[in-house]
């Protein structure tokens, strides 16, 4: 191949992804041999992801993985039943046994006259080529193992502590804030690189076509050290859809500042107390109020939000929204798994609820109009008491620091070690590590508590949301402030 043929070539996978016009059409084929054996309705989707990975071990190379997957799934509906299957054959004469064997297996299942697939008017007609969201790097396509191994060895700090400890060992006069004064070791270090690429082509019987590609770059660390008898850990991650984007050489120092910081935890008297939640946690405590918005939830009266559709149910600081397109972030997304359109739209705004996540399914059943089947990529506004909701009046950065100072005492969570909500009452209690702060300064590690209260009474006590919201993840869930909240040693 000349070198003008390798330009074409990269070109055309460029504008392909990594399904194939062939693969799309083979997909289009198993749609079209399902109707031919008899299904009145079909939808197909067609998923093919690469992942590689380099784990390092204190320093070392410790694993290498590499992993392809190829697979499509079919969704059956015939005679007024329903059924999904899947395979990663692809080839005409296994897809048309496959279509074949799929139809009779949903012929001898109950029928359900709610099933049926989306209207076309309510399905995407702008995700054509995948690449509409903005997630995908062609960066991607020139790493090399090279590559991968030196970003992986470069995270690793193992050898510089041992380096640094032997060398402090041999200075009694280092500096008070050394790691020879904090008198710890390091038992462990594991750190990861990752990378990975996700194409999707899904289309309907009804018309719709649709596809979705995205790239993903990843780095965590996890450290263990050992202090006076006892063991600490601490855990950090960073990931990105750009490689351009991701935190490189920093996990590995984060994840040791974690492990250090909880050195010489104390007992705390539990008590109803302010909580200040981390970032990096705060969603632990978003997903019960999501989870109670899905309509299988609130038909099946299994939600503690079934009655609060347009209902004011929270304080007026609490707005969350789901900012669905919003080219190049982390959950973006132009279509759900039925195909059918996403939208920014608030969920709560003000503490109203706005919307439930209604499938096509569901919303037959319940006679209501439909929505989304979920959330794509929800965001808390930023809100601090006696200031408006849209966030508009703060100034600079808005998180945990500085909820800690205005709060004054309370407890700053920044892990959760178990439990639950229930999610027909709403009730909690979860497991929390983390700090106890007083006059707007943190004092002492804490382990081993538990808060417990209600998700509806205890949004309603938000006191402030950040603007601090980690950019690497899908849900947009910054640091948050409660009052009232009830702990137990």
């Amino acid at each position: 191949m000349d070198k003008k043929e390798k330009i074409n070539s990269k070109k055309e996978k460029n504008l392909t992804g990594l399904i194939s016009e062939k693969e799309k059409s083979l997909a289009l084929f198993c749609m079209e041999a399902a109707r031919r054996h008899g299904a009145c309705q079909v939808r197909v989707s067609l998923s093919k992801s690469v992942l590689d990975s380099y784990s390092m071990l204190n320093g070392e190379l410790d694993k290498v993985a590499h992993s392809a997957d190829r697979s499509i799934f079919l969704y059956v509906f015939a005679d007024g039943k329903y059924g999904t299957f899947s395979t990663n054959m692809l080839e005409e004469a296994e897809l048309d046994r496959f279509t074949a064997q799929a139809v009779a297996s949903v012929r001898m299942l109950a029928e359900d006259r709610h099933r049926r697939l989306p209207e076309l008017s309510r399905t995407a007609d702008d995700a054509i080529t995948g690449r509409e969201p903005g997630l995908y790097d062609g960066t991607y396509e020139d790493m090399s193992s090279e590559d991968r191994l030196q970003l992986a060895e470069n995270e690793c700090i193992f050898k510089n502590i041992a380096a640094d400890a032997a060398l402090q060992d041999a200075d009694a006069s280092c500096d008070s804030g050394s790691l020879r004064d904090r008198q710890f070791r390091v038992i462990s270090e594991e750190c990861e690189y990752s990378d990975s690429v996700d194409d999707n082509f899904t289309a309907d019987s009804n018309g719709f076509r649709g596809r979705h590609t995205e790239t993903s770059f990843a780095i965590c660390s996890e450290i263990t050290i050992e202090s006076d008898g006892k063991k600490y850990s601490g855990y950090w991650w960073d990931s990105s859809p750009f490689l351009a984007g991701l935190q490189k050489g920093k996990c590995s120092e984060t994840a040791l500042e974690k492990a250090l910081s909880q050195i010489g935890p104390k007992r705390h008297s539990g008590g109803t107390l302010n909580m200040v939640v981390d970032r990096s946690v705060s969603s632990r405590l978003i997903s019960p109020v999501i989870s109670a918005l899905n309509a299988a939830s609130i038909q099946q009266e299994s939600s503690f939000l079934k009655d609060s559709l347009g209902k004011k149910v929270f304080c007026d600081g609490f707005t969350l929204v789901d900012l669905a397109r919003t080219p190049g972030k982390p959950g973006t997304r132009f279509f759900d798994t039925e195909g059918v359109a996403t939208h920014d739209m608030d969920i709560i705004r003000e503490g109203t609820v706005k919307t439930w996540f209604i499938n096509t399914y569901m919303a037959s059943k319940m006679g209501m109009e439909p929505t989304v089947e979920g959330v794509s990529r929800p965001v808390v506004l930023p809100y601090s008491a006696g200031i408006c909701s849209d966030g508009s009046v703060l100034q600079g950065r808005f998180g945990a620091a500085e909820m800690i100072s205005e709060c004054g005492s309370g407890i700053y969570v920044t892990g959760f070690n178990g439990g639950n909500c229930n999610p027909t009452t709403g009730n909690f209690s979860y497991g929390i590590e983390g700090f106890a702060f007083r006059n707007g300064k943190i004092t002492h590690p804490i382990r081993e508590m538990v808060i417990t209260g209600n998700m509806t009474e205890l949004w309603n006590n938000l006191k402030a949301a950040g603007n601090d919201a980690r950019p690497c993840t899908r849900w947009q869930i910054p640091s948050l402030c409660f009052a009232d909240v009830f702990f137990s040693a």
